[in-house]
């Protein structure tokens, strides 16, 4: 029941919902708390322009707020309006939940109504903390929405449940015991409360105070309110409309709102929705029970990569047995191991957080539906019936396929095989003549067959055409494109070798040779091989998120989801200056994008930048931000349109990152000291579609303004 909690609070005011009023987005806010964020907007937003223009055919229309209101370098915290368009500067005040509540700017005019019930200024508009849509009042204002009587029932049940002593309802910071309930106001009051709001003269001598105990089993046994139509407050719902998807009145159906709607009786898609719900609940909860088990599976390989010690044991004896010659080769052994030790830990404990975190909400969602399939409230249970069962279905689709598979290994996949380097040891000895067979003879490099594509090399050799002698392998040999040590790249029998993730516009040094039984061969001759100067790359399906869209060879990308999905490029980029770019083919409803360059293990199903694997810019069609590990930083003026580009620069000589749209430089640089290996990445939701250009040389003012550095 306790995970349920944060599904009963209000995301404004951070408490128990009062008074809940449900938004058109089914999502909740108390009364108070709505009118507290309502906005005005202009004349011209008003729904009765919007009609008279012939652009509105809704009770309430939605709009796009400025997203300067919606984001905060400090906090990235979502803000909105509270005041009116006569005071913009009023001071703002932030929520438990990290709302940003505006006060009136002016105290509002002596009413006999109440706060909740005062008439709302015209031309106002609400914004959903949770979803951020945004919609415009209509005459009736927050008494258009329907009250959600249920959630009322399930957080009456859930604060009876936990049993704690009643508090008063009125004080303002930490809530003092109560000492009486008006049985009129239904409040509990504390003494200081009760005299200072509930003085016992004038009208409200004739209230009854009666001890809390009391009080709340009166409130208990008292009949629950019923749900009355938005349009007709004195009207209890009696039929269900199936077109609409909400409860009606009967005069709803005679006034004609409704009478060409398919209407059934309340009762049966009362029931039919329990009945909906609860199947949606059974393939959540296999879900849950998946992920309970998984998270014991996770837990567990960390306690055996913990217990990891006999392998750097056997490591420490291997390399001791070795000549003092070798230390300096055992501590970068180890050091090897550690980082690995060090990398398998974070993966697995990174999903370990990620799925924690994902089990809570689904499991406080499963008891916050299992309260309401108790309700026995037809109409209000309808209200948030359709709601319930989407989000259900939505949290079981996002415990998809991959979701519970370990990201990692419990094996070390590093085994130091010491034996021939032993046995070459024992092996020394004086020089004596005796015969042998002999080594195979040199290898050819075919020069015609030796190629480089981007950041890969294919080289291919045979044996002379009139050697007698076989050959049991080949070594292939590379430098590291800057004229060091040559490494080994391959050892088989194969005579052509594709060598890929090498640095782009550089240098590299081949050689081969051959081996058997008695010998390794002479070097072949060295082959120069020069690697792409600019890259050509697509999207990889293979690394992207289930919901991203690939299209046009993989070079368009966008998503089913409306939640951000991240993409990674096919090519990662270690050494050199990079320059790619993307157009903009769709872009609806004003989304925020977000583009830049990212490790090959980032996040998947948030926006990039969200965690320490991403450096983007993130951007609408107002401005733009620079996100790395959740942090938001620069915003820029200026945003995108369909049409528009968006070029991004990796220049990993000097280590820095710089975004450009349309040509123009956007903010200062990016992103400095940024080094290793990067992957170009983009995170979209449905609303956007873009298209990647690459093998595009660097900018000519970047290119002049390096060289005069």
């Amino acid at each position: 029941m306790e995970e349920m909690e944060e599904e009963l609070k209000c995301p404004v005011c951070g408490s128990f919902y009062r008074e809940p009023i449900i938004l058109p987005c089914s999502h909740n806010l108390c009364q108070a708390c709505a009118r507290n964020i309502l906005v005005q907007t202009p004349e011209s937003e008003s729904p009765q322009s919007r009609r008279a223009s012939g652009s509105g055919v809704s009770d309430y229309d939605y709009l796009d707020l400025d997203k300067m209101s919606l984001y905060s370098e400090a906090d990235s915290g979502y803000g909105s309006y509270g005041g009116f368009a006569s005071a913009p500067t009023t001071p703002c005040q932030k929520s438990p939940n990290g709302v940003r509540v505006f006060p009136p700017a002016m105290p509002p005019p002596a009413t006999h109504l109440s706060p909740a019930l005062a008439p709302v200024p015209r031309n106002s508009c609400i914004t959903c903390p949770q979803c951020h849509r945004s919609l415009i009042l209509d005459d009736r204002g927050l008494r258009g929405f329907p009250k959600n009587r249920v959630l009322e029932g399930v957080i009456d049940r859930y604060q009876q449940s936990k049993a704690a002593a009643l508090k008063c309802q009125l004080c303002e910071k930490a809530p003092k015991e109560a000492t009486v309930m008006c049985e009129q106001c239904d409040v509990f009051y504390c003494d200081p409360c009760r005299l200072r709001c509930h003085p016992p003269r004038g009208p409200l001598a004739k209230h009854r105070l009666v001890p809390p105990a009391q009080g709340r089993v009166s409130r208990r046994l008292s009949p629950r309110k019923v749900s009355t139509c938005t349009d007709h407050e004195l009207e209890n719902h009696s039929m269900y409309c199936v077109q609409c998807k909400m409860p009606v009145c009967y005069q709803c159906l005679e006034e004609g709102k409704h009478s060409s709607h398919e209407v059934k009786a309340l009762g049966a898609m009362w029931k039919l929705h329990k009945s909906q719900l609860s199947q949606a609940l059974n393939g959540l909860s296999d879900r849950a029970k998946e992920a309970k088990e998984f998270l014991v599976q996770l837990r567990n390989m960390v306690q055996q990569i913990q217990n990891s010690v006999e392998f750097e044991a056997c490591l420490v004896a291997q390399c001791d047995a070795l000549i003092d010659a070798l230390n300096r080769r055992k501590a970068q052994l180890l050091a090897r191991v550690n980082k690995e030790h060090e990398h398998k830990l974070k993966v697995v404990r990174d999903q370990i957080s990620h799925c924690t975190v994902k089990l809570r909400q689904t499991t406080g969602l499963m008891e916050y539906c299992l309260e309401v399939i108790k309700e026995n409230d037809p109409s209000g249970f309808l209200q948030i019936s359709d709601a319930l069962i989407r989000r259900v279905h939505l949290t079981e689709d996002q415990w998809g396929k991959g979701t519970l598979t370990p990201r990692m290994t419990t094996d070390f996949d590093l085994s130091l095989d010491n034996s021939p380097l032993l046995q070459s040891i024992h092996q020394l000895d004086f020089v004596q003549v005796k015969a042998s067979s002999p080594v195979p003879a040199t290898p050819i490099l075919q020069l015609e067959e030796c190629c480089t594509h981007n950041n890969s090399a294919t080289l291919s050799w045979k044996q002379p055409p009139l050697s007698t002698v076989p050959a049991d392998g080949y070594i292939l040999e590379l430098d590291d494109g800057n004229g060091g040590q040559f490494r080994e790249v391959y050892v088989g029998k194969e005579t052509m070798c594709t060598v890929d993730g090498l640095h782009f516009n550089s240098t590299y040094n081949a050689r081969v040779k051959a081996f058997n039984k008695t010998g390794v061969s002479p070097y072949s001759k060295t082959l120069v091989l020069q690697t792409s100067e600019v890259a050509w790359f697509a999207f990889d399906p293979g690394s992207a998120h289930s919901d991203i869209i690939l299209s046009n060879d993989n070079l368009t990308v966008t998503c089913s989801s409306y939640d951000d999905r991240v993409v990674l490029g096919k090519t990662g980029f270690s050494k050199g200056v990079h320059y790619w770019e993307l157009t903009v083919d769709r872009y609806d409803n004003h989304p925020d994008p977000a583009f830049g360059v990212a490790r090959m293990d980032v996040m998947k199903d948030v926006m990039l930048g969200k965690d320490d694997k991403a450096w983007a810019m993130y951007v609408d069609n107002n401005r733009s931000w620079f996100m790395h590990n959740n942090s938001h930083t620069n915003r820029t003026e200026g945003g995108i349109t369909k049409g528009a580009t968006i070029g991004v620069l990796l220049d990993l000589n000097r280590k820095n990152l710089t975004f450009f749209i349309n040509d123009e430089q956007q903010g200062p640089i990016a992103f400095d000291n940024v080094e290793g290996l990067f992957f170009p990445a983009v995170s979209l939701n449905r609303n956007v579609q873009v298209t990647l250009h690459t093998g595009l040389p660097v900018p000519d003012f970047y290119s002049s303004r390096a060289s005069i550095a």
